[in-house]
């Protein structure tokens, strides 16, 4: 596996690549690499000739400082966890080489920027777009591969690739879970073994949801969301709803051929989102 630091030296390697008419995937993360980061690296590698992963954490992206200080950072273990899964290319760029100067670019997501996590983290999308489009630049690769965890930044990123009148592919792929259902993050490495057996209870309540959701109505499943975590100490709900797969709010789970449940908890310090296809 190569590992680059410097965008110049990356873009000579890709050039290289692409004169040879390979395909180039990129999977951008933030580190602290779990197994769902490294399905992605599978998926990529069977569509694509060269798989590029990135690790950069964004600055731009948090809302909250004392959540970009305390994002988990472990370079040494990420490009080793890389490597035995046979990722080609690592790139590893400081802030500075991602941002020379300061960026002060605006996008607009229309309602995605205004509910669920645009509501409750605001500026965080167009952080997220902010880096996306600096590194979609920067590898210019031919599909670019992201978790179904992020659901709402998925549809965020499809939508920038729209705004940049780019080719790139956007493929969205499916949650990895672990043994007790809890969808993989990089922010679980944070929980304490406490919070971590509390954590477990979020899929579990959401698989529930979805039978209220089913047999009873939206309501009924809000109600049994919002009484549930109450009920936990260390547990706070920061949003549940139950919306098309537009992120458009439902009122009645018949008003549309598929629904997804989505939500946003603390455990402790920690917030985790997850969410479920309802139909």
């Amino acid at each position: 596996m190569l590992i680059f630091t410097k965008i110049a030296e990356l873009k000579g390697f890709l050039k290289q690549i692409k004169s040879a008419d390979q395909s180039v995937g990129f999977v951008p993360t933030m580190g602290a690499l779990h197994n769902g980061h490294i399905s992605l690296i599978a998926i990529s590698k069977k569509a694509c000739n060269i798989t590029v992963c990135s690790i950069f954490v964004n600055p731009t992206q948090f809302n909250d400082k004392a959540d970009l200080k305390r994002y988990p950072r472990m370079p040494e273990k990420d490009a080793a966890f890389l490597e035995k899964a046979g990722c080609d290319v690592l790139f590893m760029p400081s802030v500075e080489e991602i941002y020379p100067t300061e960026k002060k670019e605006t996008y607009d997501f229309g309602y995605l920027n205004t509910v669920l996590e645009g509501k409750y983290r605001p500026g965080h999308f167009n952080g997220v777009a902010q880096v996306v489009k600096r590194l979609f630049e920067i590898v210019e690769p031919d599909k670019a591969f992201f978790g179904s965890k992020d659901y709402q930044q998925v549809m965020i990123i499809k939508a920038l690739v729209k705004q940049m009148n780019s080719n790139i592919e956007i493929v969205n792929c499916p949650i990895l879970r672990e043994t007790d259902g809890l969808a993989m993050s990089s922010r679980n490495t944070l929980l304490s073994k406490e919070e971590r057996e509390i954590a477990s209870r979020v899929p579990k309540i959401m698989l529930e949801a979805k039978q209220i959701a089913l047999s009873k109505g939206i309501n009924e499943a809000k109600h049994f969301v919002t009484e549930q975590i109450s009920k936990v100490t260390d547990m706070k709900l920061e949003y549940f709803e139950i919306c098309d797969v537009e992120l458009k709010e439902l009122t009645d789970i018949k008003e549309a051929n598929n629904a997804i449940g989505l939500i946003a908890v603390f455990v402790g310090k920690i917030r985790l989102i997850d969410n479920l296809m309802f139909n």
